[in-house]
C-alpha cells in the first residue's frame, strides 16, 4: 500500500447503533465467513486512502472492541440510544483532535464497500470539501465532509437523520461509485 499523505483525511466508522431492524448491533454482525463488518469498514477507509481511522461504538461496545483491527481508535458514544446524530457529533469532536482536512464517513451497515469508493472520495479532501457517493445518481455512502463544515454538520444531525440534508443543501458534489460496487447498505440479516 502506499504511503498516506500528510494532507489525507481521517476514516470515520458509524458503528454505535442497536440495529434494532437488523436484529442486533452491526458492529457484532460478521460476513458469511466470519468476518467482521466493522473491520472491512476500518480496512475499506484505511486502504481507500485515510491517515487514521476512527470507529465509534455504543450498543455492545465491549464485545465489539476485539473485533476491530489494529491501528483504529475507539470513539465510545454514550448517548448512542439518541440515534445516527450522536455518533456523528462524537465522530466529528473526535476527528477533531487531530489535523486531518476532512472526514470520510463510512456506516458499518456497508460491508461490501471497496477502498476504490472511498479512494474516489479521499481524494477531494480539502477543508471546504463536501461530497457524496452516488449509485446510479442514488445517494449512499461514504461521504466526505470538510472541516470547514464539521461544526455545521455536528449541529444540523438529529435523531436517526445524520448529514444528507446538510450535504443537500450546502450542495455538495455528487460522486458516482456504481461503477465499484453496489452501494447498498444492509438494514437486515
Amino acid at each position: 500500500m502506499p504511503a498516506i499523505p500528510s494532507d489525507a483525511p481521517c476514516g470515520l466508522v458509524l458503528a454505535a447503533g442497536a440495529g434494532r431492524r437488523f436484529g442486533g448491533p452491526k458492529a457484532l454482525a460478521r460476513t458469511g465467513a466470519g468476518t467482521p463488518w466493522v473491520a472491512l469498514a476500518a480496512r475499506a477507509l484505511r486502504e481507500g486512502g485515510c491517515s487514521e481511522v476512527l470507529v465509534t461504538l455504543g450498543a455492545s461496545a465491549d464485545e465489539a472492541v476485539p473485533l476491530l483491527p489494529g491501528g483504529v481508535t475507539v470513539v465510545r458514544v454514550p448517548d448512542w440510544q439518541t440515534g445516527v446524530a450522536a455518533s456523528v457529533r462524537a465522530g466529528i469532536e473526535a476527528a477533531a483532535c487531530g489535523s486531518a482536512p476532512a472526514v470520510v464517513i463510512l456506516p458499518v451497515d456497508t460491508p461490501d464497500a471497496t477502498s476504490s469508493a472511498v479512494a474516489r472520495l479521499a481524494r477531494r479532501a480539502a477543508r471546504g470539501s463536501l461530497a457524496y457517493a452516488t449509485y446510479d445518481d442514488a445517494p449512499g455512502h461514504p461521504v466526505l465532509i470538510g472541516r470547514d463544515h464539521w461544526s455545521a454538520v455536528a449541529a444540523s444531525v438529529r435523531g436517526d437523520v445524520g448529514a444528507r440534508p446538510y450535504l443537500v443543501a450546502a450542495g455538495a458534489d455528487a460522486v458516482e461509485c456504481g461503477d465499484l460496487w453496489s452501494g447498498v447498505d444492509r438494514d437486515e440479516r
